[in-house]
């Protein structure tokens, strides 16, 4: 049987996943470093100082990570954070979040609020009540304020069937 232009292709039913709500990370920041800056791109440091977690694990952000954070050519910033915290009950996970920040489709310019900010986390952890960290996919939803990034973190749960 041949395939004719006239034919029309049967779109594909993907079913999406099902996300459940975990914690928030509210990452206290200082002012960034310029690390390096050439015609199209430019890498900043913004360094992590604390901050809190709140949700399903309680603790606090230690102080010693940071965010490079490239701006790209195409007007997006790609992030890469790396830092810890240490729970209420004196577990410490470490943190890798990368992700991206632009406009949102449609959008653009100096007053626009850059609002599509997604990140890809992965924790490390030994502690054994926290190891469903390591288990799990998470994507975090993040807003960019002055002084801080707060990331609410969603487990990927199974595909419903």
């Amino acid at each position: 049987m041949t395939s004719s232009s006239t034919e029309t292709a049967t779109p594909l039913q993907a079913t999406p996943p099902a996300f459940r709500y975990s914690f928030t990370i509210k990452a206290e920041t200082s002012p960034p470093v310029l690390i390096s800056s050439r015609t199209a791109e430019q890498l900043e440091y913004i360094p992590i100082t604390g901050g809190q977690v709140s949700g399903e694990i309680t603790g606090q952000v230690t102080a010693g990570g940071g965010d490079w954070c490239l701006q790209r050519a195409d007007d997006v910033f790609q992030v890469e954070a790396r830092y810890g915290f240490a729970s209420d009950s004196g577990d410490y996970v470490d943190v890798l979040n990368t992700g991206l920040l632009r406009h949102l489709d449609g959008e653009s310019g100096e007053g626009t609020e850059m609002r599509y900010f997604v990140t890809s986390p992965v924790f490390r952890t030994t502690s054994p009540g926290l190891q469903w960290l390591t288990r799990s996919m998470f994507i975090g939803q993040a807003t960019l304020l002055e002084d801080n990034t707060t990331i609410d973190f969603y487990e990927v749960l199974t595909f419903s069937q």
